[in-house]
């Protein structure tokens, strides 16, 4: 069989395969409802008069459900006999309707039943039964009868009945020969035989659309410009079946209202001509065609509906297309870019909006810089710095839903992509792309074609994976930018996530994007990182610095979502507790919270024990670990430089300059072979050591790297340093136990970073430069001696106010400075010099430092002490010292008994030799005098007992230099009786060398009252004891100021004006002799009270004295004398009077004068 011949065997196969599934679909009744008119679909062709008659209902078109169409069986044999079948089946169906309702013999409503013409509920047998009802009485009825079907096309035979061929061959080989191709045209009958197939009712959708088919090919030699449109008209007729739109039925309106219209013009070309063949004869149809032009008018209107139905159609199938594309496109974009990057990123953006506090990131909006950033008309960037914790990224999903909601009335409007990088493949560079593009293909699905061809593209070129190659993403991310003619916004959070290659190539990729492309605003996040601050060189930046007011608003957001069952008292009290420490880490504010949320305290004093004890949250130490195991790339070198320079950070005094930290770094990671501050130098690499902790510390301004600013981000840094870091053990919770039950330690542990900084401190500063050199020049000594607190060139005279609030560094800040520096002493110099006393003070026994190097770095009237002393005296740089600190009156001794820990001074005690020139000549009296002035009197007793140095104090000078100390001293906040029980250790001394009448003298000179009452306590037991203190000799003279004369301890007691003491000795037993004691001017106790007048004492001296009051000295004056002539004192009259009375005068009847 020829080719044509099967595709027709085919299409007459599928037509009765398709008409015995309308037939199935027939069996059951559809409910008919209104098809609405009102309906937005495209207008169509106007209507003919005689086709506007729209029925009321219709079937409900959502209620079409499309059916597969089966496979074409194998067996084509059946054919002819399910024609047959079908034709009998069909007819009968029909008859029966006639019996019953009587449809065809033209009743008294024109409208025909549509459940008479056919019960399918297809979109064909839908659109024709509204088609059929819609032409009402304008139908001839009769067509519809299956015997006028047969008759008529019986009549069609006998047109050509004498002829060789039948009249419808002829017509298929007229058309033929204008070039009609009918065999391409989708025709419902068979060309072969094609009226022995026509079905003898037209009660179906396609048998009508056949036996127009039919008639129409049979008339076609008619005329020959009514042959072309007849062509035209079976070429059109094809787009009947290809209106259920690929299968795509539903919600086609606009489909189904041309479908009816067109099926309105083939039933009215059937009328007409079933009018003419059986009006006029079957003789006269081609000449009644010519003169009427009645068929010819409706085929042309068919032509006119059935074009606009095509291009329905085509537009559905395009649409169809296009969606199959775009799943092409979805479907294959998710392979090549990642399907799960757009989810993740939108559920980690969902997780941050729950954690958020809007509250705390409104301020955003009001600063400048964001301001400026958001309305400015071309592109521009905008950079968010925030220390670790800090909460950037929650900051950033702010301004992510803030961005949109202001887009949202915007034309055109704005669209935006947005990333959150991480410590994983999110960071990456290609991974950023990639995100970034799947974003804008979601946004700009015009450009998925776009980046279908450049993949394939690419691929052409070799390279199969264009996601892995970053140079072509950035490359195809910047040419579909430049297409694009509306503001974008692109947010990246974390750049300090990516590694180093990552973050090159990101920003320069987001430079170019600026440079090239119009209205672009790109938002970066990130933490202060050196190379990244360089290379945002210029971009306009934002610090989400710590914030009490933020921190509060934080806390009571985390707490309210997590801990909201709690009681009113216990909520505020974790609120008050939390926002007081949080100090901007919202990360630490979290984990705690976190923590108590496990913990399930309820109570308020057990929720109060928990935050005064709480520790370093495991979750958080475990984010600390894995931040050192990242910054350090796990290389040994990195691992202990990190391990410097955060250890010193932990136990610093004072924020250290990022010079300062990485001088120390240097010497405490290579001191090998570094004798001078100039090798040290070259060890220096500042950029190396804050890249490296950058995470663990607060935001540092690289233009002023002097600046002391270099501190831990939080104090929960400072904890895992010390707890954590040491042992970088993955068991922390065991570790927390470990540490709660021992915190013994944690002690060893600081002490251990103590003893690290103050071995950097020592080293530093003997260095060879710091030894040999004056850190102040001629000039600047010379600048010293002048009054530093006065501007000698100005007149004005205005008293200072006194401010008790001022700071050192306020009130030194327009003083003269100096450079250490600038005499070669390196950028170590200040803070070793300041601040290694203190770490000298905390040292325990395991740690102590080698006494050789204290030794060296105090020896006694070296240039390396004077220096380290001056500068000591000037923390911030100033020619005018804040105290006096004369270096030559320390050496090791004094300088360790001051600043050392106890275990330090013992340990020197036990195995220094103090003969060396390293130390004062008298090393014990000068640590001594140190300690009275300065230090903790209970280092006294370690060198008191010292074995080395106690004998040098145990000695009148020494007891004479603790009791001036004592009355001399303005405060009283020391436990002086730690110095009086030495006495105790003395006793037998004093007596063996005869000093205890002496000591006893300065005691009472001096007021010092826990003296004089140790050792009168004494001398009750001990004979000796008594004989030594009450011993009246005559005491050297040069003992007293001015060469003044002494006297004995009453006499020593008086002219100081002690009346306490005096009280006190005079209920001794045997002091009469000290009572009695006249001196070398021969001066009583009497004579020397006349010093001040005080009444007090002469009623304690008088009656006891009497004897003394006439004595006179060796001036031959008396005590009454010596005041009437010499005291101006106000008292004096009734000191006088005391006098008078206690000798027996009545003073209550004479005057003085008269006496």
């Amino acid at each position: 069989m020829t080719a044509p011949v099967t595709q027709k065997e085919s299409l007459r196969h599928r037509l009765r395969g398709r008409l015995h599934r309308l037939r199935q679909k027939s069996r059951g009744l559809l409910e008919i409802s209104k098809i609405d008119s009102s309906s937005k679909v495209l207008e169509g062709p106007k209507h003919e008069t005689n086709s506007q008659h729209v029925p009321s209902t219709a079937h409900s078109l959502h209620s079409i459900q499309i059916r597969n169409i089966p496979e074409k069986p194998s067996n084509t044999g059946n054919d002819a006999i399910q024609a047959e079948n079908d034709q009998s089946t069909l007819h009968a169906a029909v008859h029966s309707k006639e019996v019953e309702r009587n449809c065809f013999a033209r009743p008294s409503t024109p409208r025909l039943d549509i459940d008479t013409v056919s019960n399918s509920s297809d979109m064909w047998s839908t659109a024709y039964r509204e088609a059929v009802n819609s032409l009402g009485e304008d139908l001839d009825m009769a067509i519809f009868k299956g015997e006028n079907v047969a008759q008529l096309f019986r009549q069609l035979e006998e047109i050509e009945k004498d002829g060789q061929e039948s009249v419808f061959l002829r017509g298929v080989k007229y058309l033929h020969s204008l070039q009609v191709p009918l065999e391409r045209f989708k025709l419902a009958l068979d060309l072969a035989t094609p009226l022995t197939s026509i079905e003898p009712t037209t009660a179906t959708v396609f048998a009508v659309v056949r036996s127009v088919t039919a008639i129409a090919i049979s008339i076609a030699t008619a005329d020959i410009e009514f042959a072309k449109q007849i062509g035209e008209m079976l070429g059109q007729i094809s787009y009947i079946d290809d209106c259920d739109t690929l299968g795509q039925k539903t919600n086609k309106l606009d489909i189904h209202k041309a479908l009816v219209q067109v099926y309105q013009k083939l039933l009215e070309f059937y009328n007409a001509a079933f009018d003419i063949l059986t009006r006029k004869g079957a003789k006269m149809v081609m000449t009644m065609i010519l003169e009427t032009n009645r068929l010819p008018e409706i085929v042309q209107d068919f032509l006119r509906h059935a074009d606009y139905l095509r291009k329905l159609v085509e537009k559905a199938t395009l649409e169809i297309v296009e969606d199959i594309r775009a799943m092409l496109y979805d479907h294959e974009i998710a392979r090549w870019l990642g399907s799960g990057k757009m989810s993740q990123q939108s559920k980690y953006h969902t997780d941050l909006q729950n954690l958020r506090a809007d509250e705390a990131c409104e301020f955003l909006l009001l600063d400048v810089k964001f301001i400026s950033w958001y309305t400015a008309s071309d592109s521009q960037g905008l950079v968010i710095l925030g220390d670790m914790g800090c909460g950037k990224s929650v900051a950033m999903a702010f301004l992510v839903d803030e961005l949109r909601k202001r887009n949202e009335h915007q034309l055109p409007q704005p669209r935006i992509c947005y990333h959150y990088c991480r410590d994983d493949e999110t960071g990456k560079a290609d991974y950023i792309f990639s995100a970034l593009i799947l974003s804008l293909l979601e946004q700009f699905s015009g450009l998925k074609r776009a980046f279908f061809e450049w993949w394939k593209e690419a691929g052409a070129f070799g390279n199969f994976d264009p996601a892995t190659d970053v140079r072509k993403l950035e490359a195809f991310l910047q040419k579909i930018l430049e297409t694009l003619d509306r503001p974008l916004f692109i947010v990246i959070d974390g750049l300090d996530e990516c590694d180093r290659a990552s973050q090159d190539s990101l920003l320069d990729s987001l430079k170019n994007l600026l440079q090239k492309t119009t209205r672009l605003k790109i938002l970066l996040s990130s933490r202060p990182q050196d190379e990244i601050l360089e290379r945002l060189h210029g971009t306009a930046k934002i610090n989400l610095s710590s914030d009490n007011r933020r921190d509060r608003v934080i806390v009571e957001r985390t707490v309210e979502r997590k801990l909201s069952n709690l009681p009113v008292d216990v909520k505020a009290l974790i609120i008050e507790t939390l926002s007081r420490l949080a100090q901007g880490s919202a990360i630490w504010t979290k984990m705690i919270v976190e923590l108590i949320e496990v913990r399930r305290i309820r109570a308020l004093e057990p929720m109060r024990t928990f935050l005064d004890r709480m520790s370093l949250p495991a979750q958080l130490s475990e984010l600390y670990i894995s931040l050192l195991s990242r910054c350090t790339a796990d290389d040994p070198e990195n691992r202990k430089l990190v391990t410097v320079a955060l250890e010193v950070l932990a136990i610093t005094r004072r924020p250290l300059s990022v010079t300062e930290l990485a001088w120390a770094v240097a010497l405490g990671t290579d001191q090998e072979g570094v004798t001078n501050v100039a090798a040290l130098a070259k060890l220096v690499d500042h950029h190396r050591v804050m890249s490296l902790i950058q995470p663990f510390v607060a935001h540092v301004n690289f233009d002023d790297v002097k600046k002391r600013q270099v501190r831990l981000v939080h104090q929960s840094v400072k904890e895992f340093i010390i707890s954590d870091m040491a042992t970088n053990r993955h068991d922390l919770q065991d570790q927390a136990i470990l540490r709660t039950a021992h915190q013994g330690l944690i002690d060893r542990r600081i002490g251990s970073l103590e003893a690290g900084l103050l071995d950097i401190c020592i080293k530093y500063l003997l260095l060879n430069e710091i030894g040999r050199t004056d850190l102040f020049s001629e000039e600047q000594v010379a600048i010293e001696e002048l009054p530093q607190e006065f501007d000698l060139f100005s007149n004005d005279e205005e008293p200072i106010v006194y401010d008790p609030y001022c700071t050192w560094e306020t009130w030194e800040e327009n003083m003269i400075r100096y450079e250490p520096t600038d005499r070669g002493f390196g950028e170590l110099f200040v803070y070793a010099s300041c601040h290694w006393p203190e770490h000298y003070g905390a040292i325990m026994t395991e740690h102590c430092p080698s006494l050789e190097s204290i030794e060296d770095l105090c020896q006694a009237g070296s240039t390396r002490l004077q220096n380290w002393i001056k500068q000591y005296c000037r923390p911030q740089c100033t020619i005018q010292p804040r105290f006096l600190f004369d270096s030559k009156l320390y050496d090791p001794l004094s300088i360790t008994s001051l600043y050392g820990s106890e275990a330090m001074l013992r340990d020197m005690l036990q195995s220094s030799k103090f003969d060396k020139r390293k130390f004062l000549p008298h090393p014990a009296m000068g640590a001594a005098n140190q300690i009275l002035q300065w230090g903790e009197l209970s280092r006294l007793t370690m060198l008191f007992s010292s074995s080395s140095i106690g004998p040098q104090l145990r000695n009148v000078a020494f007891f004479r230099l603790v009791i001036e100390q004592w009355s001399s001293s303005k405060t009283n906040y020391q436990n002086w009786d730690v110095v009086f029980d030495l006495v105790d250790d003395v006793l037998d001394i004093l007596v063996q060398e005869r000093w205890g009448n002496e000591l006893l003298c300065i005691a009472a000179s001096n007021g010092c009252i826990p003296i004089i009452q140790r050792l009168m306590d004494s001398a009750q037991h001990k004979a000796e004891l008594k004989t030594e203190l009450q011993r009246v000799t005559q005491r050297e003279t040069h003992d007293r100021s001015f060469g003044k004369p002494v006297h004995q301890s009453i006499g020593e007691a008086v002219l100081g004006n002690h009346v306490d003491v005096v009280e006190y000795l005079l209920r001794q037993q045997g002091i009469e002799a000290h009572l009695h004691y006249r001196n070398s001017r021969g001066e009583n106790v009497l004579h020397l009270a006349a010093r001040f007048c005080n009444p007090a004492m002469f009623r304690l001296l008088a009656p006891r004295f009497k004897e003394g009051i006439p004595q006179t000295d060796d001036q031959e004056e008396t005590a009454l004398m010596r005041i009437i002539q010499h005291s101006v004192s106000l008292d004096r009259y009734e000191s006088e009077q005391i006098l008078l009375v206690a000798d027996g005068a009545p003073g209550d009847d004479c005057s003085v004068d008269e006496q």
